[in-house]
Formats: structure tokens, sequence, C-alpha cells
């Protein structure tokens, strides 16, 4: 035979509000950390991971695009050793017409 106790009873209420009180605390208290964060992170100006890639996707299909502008053998942009010219010294060019200047 079992009696009911109306103070283990009272006890049992109180440990569920309590529980639930906790409960949402905690909810409110992740939510608050996650406003915060948000907050933070666009205060620092960040770039979500998307549009990292999809930047990055467009940026190589840009360079394969140049690349094949430059056409084959293309593969280096700098004159050789041999075929660059040694800047002459001492004579200024500002006044000097450019050679193609006829029209």
């Amino acid at each position: 035979m079992q009696t009911r106790n109306p103070l283990l009873d009272e006890f049992a209420k109180l440990t569920t509000g309590a529980m639930g009180l906790a409960q949402a605390a905690g909810e409110e208290a992740k939510a608050a950390m996650r406003s915060q964060t948000d907050r933070m992170v666009a205060e620092l100006d960040l770039v979500r991971r998307d549009e990292f890639d999809a930047l990055k996707a467009e940026i190589a299909a840009l360079r394969a695009e140049l690349a094949a502008l430059k056409g084959p053998g293309a593969g280096s942009t700098a004159p050789s050793a041999a075929g660059r010219k040694k800047p002459e010294t001492g004579r200024s060019t500002g006044t000097v017409p450019p050679g193609d200047a006829a029209g």
C-alpha cells in the first residue's frame, strides 16, 4: 500500500519546474552567445566559405581563359636576358616624338 506524501509531491513539482527553468536559461544563453558571435563575425568582415569557394572557382576560370588568350608557349612573361636591352644613360627622351607619330 502506497501513501501519497505531499512533501515529496511538492519536491517533485519544484525540481521539475527548476529543470524547465534551467533548460530555458540554457537555450537563452545559447541564443545570446550565437547572436554575440554573429555580431563579432560581422564586425570582422569575414568571408563565408561558399563565397570564398565561388570566388576561387571564378579566379581559376579567369586564369584558364588568360592562359588560352596568351597562346601556347607563352609560359614566361619576362623577356630572356639575351633579348633585353641595357638602357642608355645620359640621354633624355622627353622631347623626342614617338616613331609612329605620323598621323
